[in-house]
């Protein structure tokens, strides 16, 4: 891993006080240190970087996190935790509290106590997260790479969907395809909503079967070495009818003012408003009801939020879905979504899908 993720880190633990931080969310234990076991605890100073995990993941952490020293965790937490720590000769550790349970929290701080050690942990909430807003050009190419192959799928969902076809059916053929092309597992489940079911923006594809002419809603992202695309299309199998073209078309437009009028410095909460208006003015606010969108990372919903009261602002090399939508109960729902990079001050799109 790139060596000034930690040196970022260690700089916002001089600003808070600290001189040690836990990381314990499998996420953020992969950017700094490579690690992508199911299990294990990073302890980053300025002295020392430690990775314990348990025997299971021994071999795999020497070789993803070259650059961490492997604690060989044998027992469970509340035996070696002290030992952990007392080896990184820390007075002030920091712990992610939006991770770890009050729980794990008592454990760790009964161990300490135990051991007759001295460390402070410290409640530090969500600060190793808000590193990640920013991406560099690895994590770019590789969100890239998630986007080709989640393209890929879209165009295959549209060559094969057919009256008939169930929602369950297509959205299998969606997850093959990106599976077979290149991802790993996908973040989340394939979303395939057709008519009344697309009013639903997280609906779970069902038996029903599609029909001719109603929207389908059609959500998914594909997997490359961690980092996920976010990609929504809505289609139909035969002609839409008038009101799908009409919000069809609200929609678009309404995404196309968000692409064109965000820049870096804008605060998120006025990106949201760009496609807001254009949705409110044609008479259909009170049916979007979610926020424009999100940035895509390691995780499928992470930093920058792009909604009403987000206290956010977007800058060069955040990467962000834009993602309106109108959703009508008992007719159905239009969503349109793209994974989005600002960079040189304005939008590129990097999922490439026809719309």
């Amino acid at each position: 891993m790139p060596n000034n993720r930690v040196e970022k880190l260690l700089e916002k633990l001089d600003k808070s006080g600290l001189d040690g931080f836990l990381i314990s969310s499998p996420p953020n234990r992969r950017y700094f240190s490579g690690f992508s076991g199911s299990s294990g605890l990073l302890l980053i100073s300025r002295s020392t970087q430690l990775l314990a995990t348990d025997f299971r993941y021994w071999e795999q952490a020497a070789s993803q996190a070259p650059d961490f020293t492997i604690f060989k965790a044998t027992k469970g937490l509340k035996e070696w935790f002290a030992d952990f720590v007392s080896r990184a000769g820390v007075s002030r550790v920091g712990f992610e509290s939006s991770d770890v349970t009050v729980s794990t929290a008592s454990t760790m701080r009964r161990s300490l106590k135990k051991a007759g050690i001295k460390t402070s942990l410290i409640s530090s909430g969500d600060l190793c997260s808000r590193l990640r807003i920013t991406k560099d050009a690895q994590e770019i190419a590789l969100i890239k790479k998630a986007a080709a192959i989640s393209d890929g799928a879209a165009e295959h969902a549209r060559r094969v969907v057919r009256a008939g076809m169930s929602e369950i059916e297509l959205a299998w053929e969606i997850e093959g395809y990106m599976r077979t092309h290149g991802s790993e597992p996908i973040g989340f489940s394939v979303i395939c909503a057709s008519g009344p079911n697309s009013a639903l923006p997280h609906a779970t594809p069902s038996n029903k079967p599609i029909n001719p002419g109603e929207p389908i809603v059609c959500d998914f992202g594909a997997c490359v070495d961690g980092y996920t695309s976010d990609l929504t299309r809505t289609i139909c199998v035969g002609e839409p009818d008038s009101q799908f073209k009409k919000l069809y078309n609200i929609v678009f437009l309404a995404q196309k003012a968000a692409i064109e009028g965000i820049f870096n410095g804008i605060k998120a909460s006025e990106a949201d408003a760009l496609a807001r208006s254009v949705i409110q003015e044609a008479g259909y606010g009170d049916y979007f009801g979610h926020s424009l969108g999100h940035g895509i990372g390691l995780e499928v919903h992470e930093a920058p939020f792009l909604g009403p009261s987000s206290k956010d602002t977007l800058g060069e090399g955040m990467v962000f879905t834009i993602e309106p939508g109108i959703y009508l109960p008992g007719w159905g729902g239009i969503r349109i979504e793209d994974d989005a990079l600002l960079e040189n001050n304005r939008v590129t799109l990097l999922s490439k899908a026809a719309k």
